[in-house]
């Protein structure tokens, strides 16, 4: 690991920020790293108002996005909700759907099989569209790039809105109305929303020609936060709003569907952190074992027993997909290892009969063990198709425009892609995604780093400091948990490995005489002898709450240790 100290404010800007907040030093540090300077600021980020959220009105093609759903409305045409089959896609799907058909009977919703049509629009979506008689099709998620489909669907007399919030490439499809705040024509204030959260801007635009107000369209935030969550996208701006009110609703009044999934676990409060690592693998679980439309029929449904039986199912399918995931990653570092490309800037792998719902997944735990861009390949049909995961501070979207010769197709983010390429063409693609990872990536980007906001003295971690630190939340990129270190430590003798083979790394911590504060380590069993040699030591950690029969204490969560 390496650690990297942020670089400390100018002080007389921390001693302002904590005169005008009444805070310590530290606090006013957190903020100003977060971009916080003054009064106001802060009261936004510690108070998120949904009076805070832009007009969508500002967004490219609104105006005529309403307007085409409108006139669809009016006329009794049907109406197609399209969406990809992921977290993102399912929960802009349902949100859409559910929000027309408070309005409007004739909506029905689709989502691509992941196996027979691959990622986004599909031809077989759109006859499918055309044999049941629907003339407009809202695609969320996806569509930036379905230049041929639109064109396709237009012949039959189909009509697109676009809500997507990935990269267009040098084309924008013919479609009534392409949404996407990454467009660089289009001049919205905040261009890092979700899909969903561009979902929800239509429904917004909708909303506001009927007499709605931002308040009457709380109960859909539930869906707007999971998806923020399970897409990774930056919780500043405007999806810190959303992501802040969201949470509100799923701890309060969530829809039957989620309070099914919570009904399963013993967890009161959740967190952000327990929407990506316990909701959203469950919603994803249906797109990658069965089918997508799972997902929707679980997030739609209002009736809490037939929730429950949709969610017993998914349950599931996400067993099924963790002990799949496992098996794959297996032989994936084996035919690394074999392979002897260890040496190399990247981990690419192929196995014809790999599962295709898990090779995301799959490649995100290759780099844990190997720290470099990595894609898993696998059959999908007459081609090849991959996950394509990176490592921090690496674009591997545009390592991928690079390749361009050799693929079929791809799209995707900054950290995460997807592509499809013939088979001949796997050891051109290989050779040459290495070769331009290898020229174009900071080499000390291949270890992994961790962000340190300060170097503190356990002193000053206290109960109110943590109090303070939780209403930083929701947590996420661009917000992420505070991170400290601390040196000249020891623990107090009673340092121990726990959990299964003694992996994780239990122990309370003193610093010059001070009070014995608890740690955990998880994953940092390893490290159990450079704490117990009686020597001092450096640790990297974040505040933490360890609960225990009912009594709830400050711990340190490690993340690192050092001599």
């Amino acid at each position: 690991m390496r650690w990297t100290v942020k670089p400390k404010s100018e002080q007389a800007q921390v001693d302002a920020l904590a005169k005008a907040l009444n805070v310590e030093d530290l606090v006013a540090e957190l903020l100003l790293q977060r971009g916080i300077r003054t009064f106001e600021e802060a009261k936004q980020f510690f108070r998120p108002q949904l009076s805070q959220l832009h007009d969508p009105f500002l967004m490219k093609d609104m105006g005529a996005a309403v307007l085409r759903i409108e006139q669809a409305m009016g006329c009794g045409e049907n109406i197609l909700v399209y969406g990809d089959y992921d977290v993102d896609g399912t929960t802009a799907v349902a949100l859409v759907s559910s929000y027309l058909e408070s309005y409007y009977p004739n909506v029905a919703t689709y989502i691509p099989d992941r196996y027979k049509e691959g990622y986004g629009v599909s031809f077989q979506g759109i006859d499918f569209a055309e044999d049941n008689e629907f003339s407009l099709i809202i695609a969320l998620d996806c569509g930036i790039k379905a230049i041929d489909k639109v064109a396709y669907a237009k012949e039959k007399g189909i009509d697109f809105i676009i809500c997507d919030h990935h990269r267009p490439g040098n084309e924008i499809p013919a479609a009534v109305a392409v949404l996407d705040p990454k467009r660089e024509d289009c001049s919205y204030p905040y261009d890092e929303l979700c899909g969903c959260g561009v979902g929800f801007k239509l429904i917004q635009a909708l909303g506001s020609r009927n007499g709605e107000t931002i308040e009457d369209l709380i109960p859909y935030l539930d869906l707007v936060a999971t998806a923020i969550g399970a897409d990774i996208v930056p919780i500043t701006g405007e999806n810190r709003v959303l992501a802040f009110w969201g949470l509100k609703v799923i701890n309060s009044r969530p829809r039957a569907g989620f309070q099914a999934i919570i009904n399963q676990l013993k967890k009161q409060t959740l967190t952000i952190t327990d929407v990506v690592f316990v909701i959203a693998p469950r919603i994803n679980a249906a797109g990658r074992m069965e089918h997508g439309q799972h997902a929707v029929n679980l997030l739609k449904v209002t009736d809490l027993p037939q929730a429950e039986k949709f969610a017993a199912e998914i349950e599931n399918y996400n067993t099924d997909r963790r002990s799949l995931d496992q098996e794959i990653a297996q032989e994936a570092l084996l035919q690394i290892q074999e392979n002897e490309e260890q040496d190399g800037c990247t981990s690419v792998v192929y196995k014809a009969t790999w599962h295709k719902g898990v090779i995301g997944i799959v490649a995100s735990r290759l780099i844990e063990t190997y720290y470099r861009p990595t894609l898993v390949f696998t059959k999908s049909g007459e081609k090849l198709a991959a996950s394509a995961r990176s490592v921090k501070g690496f674009d591997v979207y545009k390592a991928l425009e690079g390749c361009a010769e050799t693929i079929e197709q791809f799209g995707g983010h900054k950290y995460a892609a997807g592509l499809t390429l013939l088979e001949e063409n796997y050891e051109a693609f290989k050779a040459k995604f290495e070769e331009v990872v290898s020229q174009t990536i900071d080499p000390k980007l291949l270890t992994p780093e961790i962000l340190i906001d300060a170097q503190i003295s356990l002193e000053e971690v206290t109960p109110k400091l943590l109090r303070i630190i939780k209403q930083f939340e929701p947590f996420g990129p661009g917000n992420p948990s505070p991170v400290f270190m601390a040196e000249n430590l020891k623990d107090n003798g009673y340092a121990k490995g726990v959990g299964q083979d003694e992996s994780h790394l239990k122990m309370a911590v003193t610093q010059n005489g001070t009070p014995p504060i608890g740690c955990i380590g998880f994953n940092l069993g390893n490290k159990l002898e450079i704490v117990t040699n009686e020597e001092p030591f450096s640790a990297v950690f974040a505040l933490d709450e360890n609960e225990w029969q009912g009594n709830v204490s400050l711990q340190l969560k490690i993340k690192d240790i050092r001599p």
